[in-house]
């Protein structure tokens, strides 16, 4: 006799609730919550709910909630649970986690109006041409790689300073000039609005519930360089001691590395940290790691990451291949420096995937003779990057010619290609 089949699984609802709580749900979301035998939320958004059409036991999220997840709904399993989010749950919210969690599948969301659609509602912004960064458990640096003249940006805020901290990074990173606007309470009774110039910023904090709107003007007289969105960046947007692979080169490098969303990058020989950086410059899901022997260049690789809005940039301090140990796969690797170091290429190259990526530059003979063997080993592309820069000589002008730079670039093929070469 075979033994009975387990039932299946409750679906978790997943209800977004709004700054006006239980009034501006749906019927469904209402029923939801009312049929729940467990409601788990935070206490804010708990006390939103009216006790006698949401009977359920209440639990509020530990800290911290990631691993409680699973141990919450272990804990519950066999029980209706509604789980409660701010506005829309898979916009920033406890919707990814569930999902990552439990699948998909164990879930049903009941979205609402997220606080980005209220706030451009409310300022007239199309939702799709609207910048949207989020400090809520994040660095507020993150804002600094969002700032381009003209641009409008939302910043989800993670209190009642946020405001604060957001114009002072504004005026910090050479755009005083540009409008805030603070909305409070978006979807209440109490939503309120307050505005003012980064550079005259002076409002008390407000309520914590709350989101900022940056119009963004550049201060042209501003002492921080402008950037750009492609890499490339000015050398002088870097602190360095000279180890910094300079600007024309950095640019074909990162075009060499080709960086996709969501792609993770070693960068190894960090020095200022400019490869790593622009590499997750170029999308914000994109990740790098920073391996640098050096404590002071790695400890100055963090100064620029957060300077120049990528706080992320993950920095590791020792010296390579040992250094690689634990790191996770690479769908690129960039060495420039410590090429000879024994071991190092060998690490590089089985670190990578099918399909990923290496790019290595250097400026010595010996390395060069490296590079033309591996060239000739794996193939790929091997150019000389030389650039000239105009300076005075005498009353006249002539050219200054920079250390030319070898690069390999090559990508690695999959075993069936390999078979196929041979």
């Amino acid at each position: 006799m075979s033994s009975a089949a387990p039932p299946t699984p409750l679906p978790v609802a997943v209800v977004g609730l709004g700054a006006d709580g239980w009034a501006g749900l749906t019927a469904g979301a209402r029923a939801a919550l009312a049929s729940a035998e467990v409601l788990i939320g935070g206490p804010r958004q708990l006390d939103l709910l009216p006790p006698d059409a949401c009977p359920g036991l209440r639990v509020s999220w530990p800290s911290p909630l990631r691993p409680a997840v699973p141990k919450l709904t272990a804990e519950h399993a066999g029980r209706r649970i509604a789980v409660l989010a701010s506005g829309d749950p898979m916009f920033y919210g406890i919707g990814r986690a569930l999902s990552e969690e439990l699948g998909a599948e164990a879930l049903r969301v009941h979205p609402h109006p997220s606080s980005v659609s209220y706030a451009c509602a409310r300022l007239g912004w199309p939702v799709e041409d609207t910048e949207v960064v989020t400090v809520v458990g994040r660095p507020v640096a993150r804002l600094a790689a969002a700032l381009y003249e003209g641009r409008r940006v939302l910043v989800l805020s993670a209190g009642a300073a946020s405001p604060g901290e957001i114009a002072a990074l504004l005026r910090e990173r050479g755009f005083g000039p540009s409008r805030m606007r603070v909305l409070e309470q978006l979807g209440s009774e109490r939503e309120d609005t307050y505005e003012a110039l980064a550079d005259g910023w002076d409002h008390a904090p407000g309520d914590p519930l709350n989101v900022v709107a940056v119009d963004c003007r550049r201060d042209p007289d501003a002492a921080a360089p402008r950037l750009g969105a492609t890499p490339g960046l000015p050398d002088t947007a870097y602190e360095h001691d000279g180890q910094l692979t300079k600007r024309h080169v950095r640019a074909a490098t990162l075009c060499a590395l080709a960086p996709a969303p969501g792609e993770l990058l070693w960068d190894i020989g960090g020095g200022s940290g400019s490869i790593g950086i622009e590499w997750m410059r170029t999308h914000p899901s994109c990740r790098a790691v920073t391996v640098e022997r050096v404590p002071e260049r790695a400890a100055r690789i963090a100064r620029n990451a957060t300077a120049l809005g990528v706080p992320g940039l993950r920095v590791v301090t020792g010296a390579a291949p040992a250094a690689l140990a634990g790191l996770p796969a690479p769908d690129a690797v960039f060495i420039g420096g410590g090429l000879t170091a024994p071991g190092l290429l060998d690490a590089a190259w089985e670190a990578l995937a099918p399909g990923g990526r290496l790019v290595v530059n250097t400026v010595t003979l010996e390395s060069e003779a490296v590079l033309s063997e591996r060239h000739k080993r794996y193939g790929g592309e091997l150019v000389k990057l030389a650039v000239a820069h105009a300076v005075p000589v005498g009353g006249f002008t002539g050219w200054r010619q920079a250390m030319p730079v070898t690069q390999w670039s090559v990508t690695k093929p999959s075993p069936s290609d390999r078979k196929t070469q041979s």
